[in-house]
């Protein structure tokens, strides 16, 4: 098989793992806004918020660190060892420690009290499975590492049903349930759903001869620590302008605009698929005397598979509102969604082009490109909130991974050469931003001319890729 086709496969089969599960969760943003009001989706917010900060802050850049030295250890199974008691120490630690800590986290996320036994338990599940899901990434074990992920879930969307639309719908009566607490419900679907995560991939904790390496663990900080920065500033990329909106604006602006974000999910599916099968295989292959080009190839392929999906998803936008997001209050926030779409493109293609800082060890460069893009959403959101409203949020997400993505580009072609097609790449970004956004502005709902759009794209790709593609094809027959 060849590396590219591996490449392919082992990202399709993650992405099974996100897509399937996603696709499920779409239906749960109807449910959700349908039964939460905009205030009560703002909280909801604010929750995965909290979870999204203490998962980048318990897991401190191991992951990233794990895969690594797992590449280039002879005794791999010491590295999964280590890295695998290293969080479950610091996991049981931190328990104690957030829930010492629970008045200031609620009030500094705005969130009741009540929530945050469930945002503790939901947070310490989920780093207690980092390392063996990282395990099977690393061992090429695809299939379960999807498998696993697919039941998470399911169970998680099927008690959400049960828990907000059946009991409701069949005026079911159980004694403990209360209607005005549907937010409750979601977190104890996650919690259990993470829970049975927890207890399916247990076996995994014992794979392996349970050993401590404190030297090993000292490389393996040291190369981490970056990362836990880097985690902490993309977070605040991804979720500070919403916090802000609640604050600066109102919870209904919040709630709106975190519910037309969501539209940008089909992005973040994409980007998230490409992540888990990339960043082991960007390890593995590094030492392949073509890796620069094999790298090259994947990034131009991820913009035109990118810059489609924005295309197609701003093109059909009120398809999707309507599928989506039935309640017409979230409709005020729909105009961010080619921005958001733009903005985690932009992102995507940064994390493609970080393989260079990864593989030279100079992980304190995404720390500081992440702090710069951070630096970038907070001065931008607190100056143009104020003057044009939610949609400086917007700007403020495609200027912060605009400026990440060029910056990485410059000093990534200094430090680790490789031959990008940026002229192609830029065309297609170009093509179809600007294709995407006249759809939007001139010809919305005019699905005649959306398919034109559509149409031009694909027939320039084919045109100046044609040559490559029969390349590709006749290599894999």
């Amino acid at each position: 098989m060849s590396v590219l086709k591996r490449f392919v496969k082992d990202t399709a089969v993650y992405g099974l793992a996100t897509i399937l599960p996603r696709l499920m969760s779409f239906v749960l943003i109807g449910l959700h806004t349908e039964k939460l009001e905009t205030t009560g989706y703002a909280e909801n917010t604010s929750f995965y918020i909290g979870a999204a900060f203490l998962n980048v802050l318990l897991t401190y850049g191991m992951e990233t660190a794990f895969f690594r030295f797992f590449s280039k250890s002879e005794n791999k199974e010491r590295v999964y060892s280590t890295v695998l008691i290293a969080l479950t120490i610091t996991s049981c630690i931190a328990f104690v420690l957030l829930w010492l800590l629970k008045e200031p986290i609620t009030e500094a996320l705005e969130l009741p009290v009540k929530y945050i036994g469930y945002l503790i338990g939901v947070t310490i599940l989920d780093t207690l499975v980092v390392a063996p899901f990282a395990y099977l990434r690393a061992k090429g074990k695809a299939l379960r590492f999807a498998g696993i992920k697919l039941i998470n879930l399911a169970i998680y969307v099927l008690l959400n049903f049960f828990l907000l639309w059946a009991i409701p719908y069949f005026s079911l009566s159980f004694d403990w349930y209360n209607p005005d607490e549907l937010l409750t419900y979601i977190f104890i679907a996650n919690l259990i759903a993470s829970a049975v995560t927890l207890l399916l991939i247990l076996p995994d904790f014992f794979k392996t001869k349970l050993v401590f390496d404190k030297h090993l663990f000292s490389q393996l900080w040291n190369y981490g620590w970056p990362v836990l920065v880097a985690g902490m500033a993309f977070v605040i990329n991804e979720n500070l302008d919403k916090l802000l909106l609640g604050n600066m604006l109102d919870k209904d602006i919040m709630g709106a605009y975190s519910g037309c974000y969501k539209l940008a999910v089909f992005m973040t599916i994409f980007i998230q698929a490409f992540r888990l099968g990339a960043e082991p295989f960007f390890f593995n292959h590094a030492k392949n005397k073509n890796a620069p080009i094999t790298y090259a190839t994947i990034l131009k392929y991820f913009v035109i598979v990118g810059a489609g999906g924005l295309l197609l998803i701003v093109c059909f936008i009120d398809i999707f509102k309507e599928l989506l997001i039935r309640d017409e209050q979230y409709w005020k926030a729909l105009e961010i969604v080619p921005y958001i779409l733009l903005g985690n493109l932009f992102l995507g293609i940064y994390h493609n082009l970080s393989v260079w800082y990864k593989l030279t060890d100079k992980t304190r460069y995404g720390m500081y490109f992440s702090i710069l893009g951070a630096g970038l959403t907070i001065v931008l959101n607190i100056f143009l909130i104020p003057v044009i409203g939610f949609m400086a949020s917007a700007y403020a997400t495609v200027v912060a991974y605009g400026v990440m993505m060029l910056i990485s580009y410059f000093y990534g072609q200094k430090y680790y050469h490789i031959p990008y097609n940026v002229s192609r790449i830029s065309l297609y970004l170009v093509v179809a931003s600007a294709s995407a956004l006249l759809s939007f502005y001139f010809f919305r709902a005019q699905y005649n001319i959306s398919a034109l759009l559509i149409f031009i794209f694909t027939a320039l790709i084919f045109y100046l890729e044609k040559t490559e593609l029969k390349s590709i094809l006749k290599r894999n027959k």
